[in-house]
């Protein structure tokens, strides 16, 4: 008797292992699939069922109060020599407050570049809608040597630029316009999450950087010393 007992207790062990296995893991993919895994434990609280939950945990009402609808095309412009940006951030598109994520239309005229960059806490997916682009995405160098991914996108493409890493795109076509989606993992208004080329040089002091590049100081004389983000300029 007593051998039957500890195989019925092992077996109610064994399933109930299972079962909250199972029950742990549906929960998580479940708060994965409904909140971009910003749900989290808190998905299964009787307290939060009635409320969407942000990024900080707490019941975020805006999610409900705010439009959901954003008319992109129809945004401000930033417009720039060499092309024009629309975006939808959490000062435009109230609803994306708290919520880690926005949207921009990039427009580059032909011989348009978007100023070298990177985003110090925000990756980047990039859609190209039409027209080609030339991309260099600079990464790390774990094993001694420098990463440089240098390729083309075209219509239907998508490219992804780690958070951190040095980048840029420009057109690559001689007589058509570029139009690309980008999304953010921050809900910042772009550029206030970037950091430019032009600011990065003005930044340092000429002889540090005569002496990063191994030349004279006067090479730099030509620089601007104008700090302010540049974002979209064009080929001189």
């Amino acid at each position: 008797m007593s051998d039957d007992l500890n195989v019925k207790q092992d077996n109610n062990n064994g399933t109930m292992g299972r079962r909250a296995l199972i029950g742990g893991g549906v929960v998580a993919v479940g708060a994965a699939a409904l909140g971009g895994g910003l749900i989290g434990a808190a998905a299964a609280s009787p307290a939060t069922a009635t409320g969407a939950i942000g990024n900080d945990g707490a019941l975020d009402s805006n999610l409900d109060n705010a439009s959901h609808l954003f008319k992109l095309k129809a945004a401000a412009r930033m417009s720039f020599d060499g092309g024009y940006l629309q975006g939808a951030n959490e000062d435009n598109f109230p609803v994306l407050q708290g919520q880690k994520g926005s949207v921009y239309f990039v427009h580059l005229d032909v011989g348009g570049i978007r100023e070298p960059h990177w985003h110090p806490s925000a990756w980047e997916l990039n859609f190209i809608i039409s027209g080609t682009a030339k991309w260099t995405i600079l990464g790390t160098h774990p094993d001694g040597t420098y990463h440089n991914d240098v390729f083309e996108a075209e219509q239907g493409d998508l490219v992804f630029a780690p958070q951190g890493y040095f980048h840029y795109f420009e057109n690559a076509s001689a007589d058509k316009p570029l139009d690309v989606l980008v999304t953010f993992n921050t809900s910042a208004g772009e550029p206030n999450d970037d950091i430019g080329i032009v600011a990065t040089l003005n930044a340092l002091p000429r002889e540090v950087l005569a002496a990063s590049f191994g030349i004279p100081v006067s090479a730099f004389a030509n620089v601007p010393t104008d700090i302010k983000p540049v974002v979209i300029t064009r080929h001189r």
